[in-house]
């Protein structure tokens, strides 16, 4: 009787929290969105191994805040990169001949170029100081590759895999705070014929990256087609709108109430698409063809 009883209890506690775990959820999703918060995270200057999770922590405490289910940690690629050690001394580059012809036509080191063609899948073109290229299936100026924010005579290299470095930040985040918070990787990116860097996701844990709205009704009850809504990029770029770009030492951002949906599982990759699927490179490939 003692042990049907103590069974009974059990039961009832355990739908109790699955019960008001259920609230919680629901609730998170009919604010999030309502007043969503994005809060610069300052730190010390990140160096090599250093332990990127406990600054991140340190930095939300400074804020005089604690991490809760459901916010986000948008965290800038150069700080992850400094933390795993992807900072290369350029006088240690050797230097292809290739690099130096890319050198001087767009008036780069050759150098830097050399590593740029190290990270890059694939060389397009580009302007002065700039290299478009392809690298783990985005188009990306330099492959990534950065002078800014990085110590004299060196340059920073992406994270070697953001999106795995963005899931096991998230899963040390978890084991030190015991909270679900998502993690974002944020570098810089530029738009086609638009001036001015903005925030794009190179890495993503914790929350849907992209959010399906074919089908949808619009205000007039036409339903969407084709739209799906990239929200990581979108959060991408409000974070590395308070990061800053030069010296405030603001690599990270905690994003509260952000319209988003939490899930165990997440990849960047559900966010990218095959070059003939783009509409910038398949259109460029017409146009090159058709002036054949």
């Amino acid at each position: 009787m003692y042990r049907e009883t103590i069974l009974v209890l059990s039961h009832a506690v355990n739908r109790h929290k699955e019960t008001l775990q259920t609230l919680k959820c629901r609730l998170r999703e009919a604010t999030y969105g309502l007043s969503m918060q994005v809060i610069a995270l300052k730190t010390s200057l990140i160096k090599p191994d250093d332990d990127l999770v406990a600054a991140l922590i340190q930095a939300v405490e400074r804020q005089r805040l604690r991490l809760n289910d459901g916010d986000i940690l948008a965290i800038s690629s150069k700080a992850v990169a400094s933390a795993d050690g992807r900072i290369v001394k350029m006088k240690e580059v050797s230097v292809s001949k290739t690099a130096e012809e890319l050198a001087k036509k767009h008036a780069l080191e050759p150098e830097f170029v050399e590593l740029v063609l190290m990270e890059a899948d694939k060389i397009y073109g580009g302007v002065e100081k700039a290299i478009l290229t392809l690298k783990d299936n985005a188009l990306a100026i330099n492959a990534g590759v950065d002078h800014k924010n990085a110590p004299v005579g060196c340059a920073a290299l992406l994270p070697l895999n953001p999106q795995r470095r963005a899931e096991s930040l998230q899963e040390e985040t978890k084991r030190r705070v015991g909270r679900d918070v998502g993690v974002l990787i944020v570098d810089s990116s530029v738009a086609p014929l638009r001036m001015g860097t903005r925030g794009v996701a190179i890495g993503v844990a914790g929350f849907k990256p992209i959010i399906d709205c074919r089908g949808k009704r619009d205000l007039f009850q036409k339903p969407l087609l084709i739209t799906r809504h990239a929200v990581a990029d979108d959060l991408a770029s409000v974070a590395h709108l308070v990061m800053g770009q030069a010296g405030e030492s603001t690599p990270a951002a905690l994003i509260r109430g952000a319209p988003v949906t939490i899930v165990r599982s997440a990849s960047i990759d559900e966010m990218k698409i095959s070059p003939d699927k783009c509409v910038y490179i398949k259109a460029f490939r017409a146009s090159t063809e058709g002036m054949k």
